[in-house]
């Protein structure tokens, strides 16, 4: 295997995109005898004779429940396909943080990506693993297991390697939950229903190339949520499809320590060098 370079939606596609790693769809929690409901219709009966609450309340209810990850304070992760990300946002003091981890020792190229932004600065520390490793260009001058201060003007709109203070949210989970088509609540603050992820492309959670892939089936994506006691997502579930030779897999979103979080810590400056042009190359 010889690996030329990493697209710059490297961590989106190695974490969402059917086939590269893909697991297993865990299926849908809740009852089969809730109702199954437009978002925009009416309330049903349940098989047992009770009222199900009106699909609008439903979905107003996702929608509300996204409106406390705008305060910029909370821990979150995200796995899907084998790999995993997870970190902090704490936008009180500019700083967010993610560790990304794609594949594991069996995997041709493993790769964690320790990713740290302090308004003004970033940095990122990278490892690598797997027989193909030795392939990566310009290993040698990748500083690997030390911070690399990054170049913000050329990481702007960088995807594995930038962070948007204006847009808070890794995951992008109020752009997924405005592409709910169907929702019906199955529990004390659990949901069920299907999203339109043609429509949520720029959520950050899932690939582009991964929706291109599902063809229509990515106009009804089952997907189950859960919120907290306080009406605050803390997890979505979307359970995509399989398509063409790729697996179906589960994408999973969650988030906790809401007005909790503790500013990201910046790197010693010991273990801090600047990122050679190399490193740039590799993800763009």
């Amino acid at each position: 295997m010889t690996v030329r370079r990493l697209s710059a939606g490297l961590v989106a596609a190695a974490l969402f995109t059917p086939g590269l790693a893909a697991c297993n769809a865990a299926g849908t929690p809740g009852s089969s005898a809730s109702p199954s409901v437009s978002a925009s219709g009416t309330a049903t009966a349940t098989a047992g004779g009770t009222a199900s609450p009106a699909a609008g309340d439903a979905k107003q209810a996702l929608l509300a429940s996204t409106t406390a990850i705008r305060d910029g304070n909370f821990r979150f992760s995200m796995t899907g396909g084998g790999s995993t990300a997870e970190g902090l946002v704490h936008e009180p003091s500019q700083s967010a943080q993610m560790r990304v981890s794609i594949g594991d020792a069996s995997s041709d190229l493993s790769m964690t990506l320790d990713v740290v932004h302090s308004r003004p600065d970033s940095w990122v520390k990278v490892d690598l693993g797997g027989k193909a490793a030795s392939s990566v260009p310009g290993l040698q001058k990748l500083n690997l297991g030390k911070y690399q201060h990054l170049d913000q003007t050329r990481i702007k709109g960088n995807r594995n390697l930038g962070f948007d203070f204006d847009k808070l949210d890794p995951a992008g989970s109020e752009v997924l939950t405005q592409g709910v088509t169907e929702v019906r609540q199955t529990g004390e603050g659990a949901y069920a229903g299907t999203i339109d992820v043609s429509k949520a492309a720029e959520a950050g959670s899932l690939d582009a190339t991964m929706i291109t892939a599902l063809g229509p089936q990515a106009q009804s994506v089952p997907f189950t949520a859960k919120v907290d006691p306080q009406g605050r997502l803390s997890e979505l579930v979307i359970q995509i499809p399989a398509a063409g030779q790729a697996k179906a897999q589960d994408v999973r979103i969650t988030y906790s320590d809401y007005g909790n979080a503790t500013a990201a810590q910046k790197p010693p400056a010991a273990q801090v060098v600047e990122a050679p042009p190399e490193l740039y190359n590799l993800f763009n």
